[in-house]
């Protein structure tokens, strides 16, 4: 599975600079659990590759300052029994996170205030909502 990881058309990361790991899971799994090592560490050092760009890397070491360790981006997988399986979803994970981290921010937003007609409609809608609350009242009796 020594193939390189694919994030978005412009950033590839080659499979030499991905580091994985194995152990054993935790949790239920009988006998399998004790004899397997099926549980997944996958790193990447996001600070240092020279596979991503110099403008991407300053976003994404600040988007992703709060996983990062020395500079290395670490996911785990151990939800499968497959050593397998956990390695492809720790694969889908460490893609989709460097996709959000590298991905543009959003415009500035341009404050508007309401128009006239709106502030008018809204107005409006507050003493209907009033009236029909003052009709529910009962009368007081004489």
């Amino acid at each position: 599975m020594a193939e390189d990881l694919t994030v978005t058309r412009a950033l590839v990361i080659p499979a030499s600079e991905l580091r994985e790991r194995f152990s054993r899971s935790s949790g239920p799994g009988g006998q399998h659990v004790n004899t397997t090592d099926s549980r997944v560490e996958l790193s990447f050092d996001l600070a240092n590759s020279p596979s991503v760009p110099e403008r991407l890397r300053a976003r994404m070491l600040e988007r992703l300052a709060t996983r990062l360790v020395n500079g290395v981006l670490t996911i785990a997988a151990s939800e499968h029994r497959a050593q397998l399986q956990n390695r492809a979803i720790a694969r889908e994970r460490l893609a989709a996170l460097l996709r959000a981290a590298a991905a543009a921010p959003a415009p500035d937003r341009r404050a508007t205030a309401p128009s006239r007609g709106a502030k008018e409609r809204r107005i409006a809608a507050k003493k209907r909502r009033g009236i029909t609350k003052r009709n529910r009242r009962a009368l007081p009796d004489d």
